[in-house]
């Protein structure tokens, strides 16, 4: 089956979502990698949306999911699953976090935070607290109550009227959000980099100022590292980046290197989730936490996290060395990167394509979100594609 065949089938079969892909179908991957049937190469610096933290097919990943599949891939939650309890134990030794709880999804990791949130002071006899304040232009998913969460209108607006008690402030405005606060309030929910919007990031003195507002007002503070999380920024979690600990956290992306899973992850004292509060059928089975648990062992030996930080600094740098006219300003931290240009953006990213490289594109900002595992060469070859491209 060629590619012209594929594109007609997905056009007559496939509910698209996702607007006129670009013409490629890819056959394997490995490493940077990714190859199309006729074996034409390309350079993966999208990283599935930063979900190939290790890179394609990863071989420690390949054999411990080929091990799981050959003895057991789904039981149900009404049994214990030992890789379940592994990978929690595993995630809260690595966090600040104390409990946690696993999905299938990034969006799913956040409705959950939402339920907590909620569910905490409903336990604690203040129902009324149930107002989640959010940032404009923030990404939180795509289920009815993330995408009330999602302070941006192109997402909201087909699906109004929307779940109520939500209320959208500024990026980085302290005093606005000190102002949206009210009895009612339960929790803010940040992304510690907008991703989505173009790699915008939380000031640090204004992540400490509403730490210190959530311990003074009794406010939940959740950290959506669905994105950040796993090592992109160059920590593991991005709010180690602030000296500061969320009370809920959520991952997805890289935890499972391409199986879906998710978690929502929170400090004791909120973990209010009892029997039949929450649940899912998939969530934490036995093969996708057999997934996390290898990619986790592959970070610990592999310095994966380190890499990202040197990496992520020299590709900025490499990057600020270009000089160009072109670009209006990089943006990031790790290997979590946005380069806004003063136009034409979609038109180098299609130009990249064709020179084997994918990125993606927000606006006028081209969004790079690598595999962890780059090495200076790799990040060589791609900023001298780039400046020859933008020239």
């Amino acid at each position: 089956m060629n590619l012209e065949d594929i594109v007609s089938l997905d056009k007559k079969y496939y509910m698209n979502t996702f607007g006129e892909r670009t013409q490629v179908c890819f056959e394997r991957g490995e490493g940077l990698y990714l190859y199309t049937e006729d074996n034409k190469r390309y350079a993966d610096f999208l990283g599935g949306i930063a979900v190939n933290a290790l890179g394609h097919c990863n071989p420690k990943v390949k054999a411990a999911l080929h091990d799981q599949i050959d003895k057991l891939i789904h039981t149900s939650n009404l049994y214990y699953i030992k890789n379940q309890t592994l990978l929690a134990q595993k995630l809260i030794e690595l966090s600040c976090a104390d409990k946690v709880f696993f999905s299938n999804s990034g969006a799913e990791a956040n409705e959950a935070a939402l339920k907590l949130a909620r569910l905490y002071f409903y336990k604690k006899g203040q129902p009324h607290k149930n107002e989640v304040i959010t940032l404009k232009n923030s990404f939180h998913g795509r289920t009815l109550a993330t995408i009330a969460a999602t302070g941006q209108e192109k997402y909201q607006n087909p699906y109004k009227p929307l779940m109520p008690t939500f209320k959208y402030v500024g990026l980085n405005d302290f005093e606005g959000l000190n102002n949206a606060i009210s009895e009612n309030t339960c929790a803010i929910m940040l992304e510690p980099i907008q991703g989505e919007h173009g790699v915008f990031e939380l000031e640090p003195e204004y992540a400490s100022k509403v730490r210190t507002l959530c311990n003074e007002k009794g406010i939940l503070l959740i950290f959506d590292e669905i994105q950040t999380g796993m090592g992109r920024t160059g920590k593991m979690f991005c709010y180690e980046h602030f000296n500061i600990h969320p009370d809920i956290f959520t991952l997805a992306k890289a935890l499972g290197a391409g199986v879906p899973i998710g978690a929502v992850c929170a400090k004791d004292f909120c973990c209010a989730f009892g029997q039949g509060d929450h649940g899912s059928t998939f969530g934490g089975n036995p093969l996708a936490c057999r997934a996390a648990l290898a990619v986790l062992e592959c970070f610990e030996s592999d310095g994966v996290v380190q890499n990202s930080a040197k990496m992520g600094s020299y590709f900025i740098e490499t990057l600020k060395a270009l000089c160009s006219d072109r670009i209006k300003q990089l943006r990031g931290k790790g290997l979590m990167i946005g380069i806004e240009l003063k136009d034409g953006a979609k038109d180098v990213v299609k130009k990249m394509f064709e020179r084997g490289y994918l990125c993606g594109v927000v606006g006028d900002t081209i969004r790079l979100l690598p595999p962890l595992i780059i090495t200076k060469t790799d990040i060589d070859l791609f900023v001298k594609t780039f400046a020859e491209v933008l020239e």
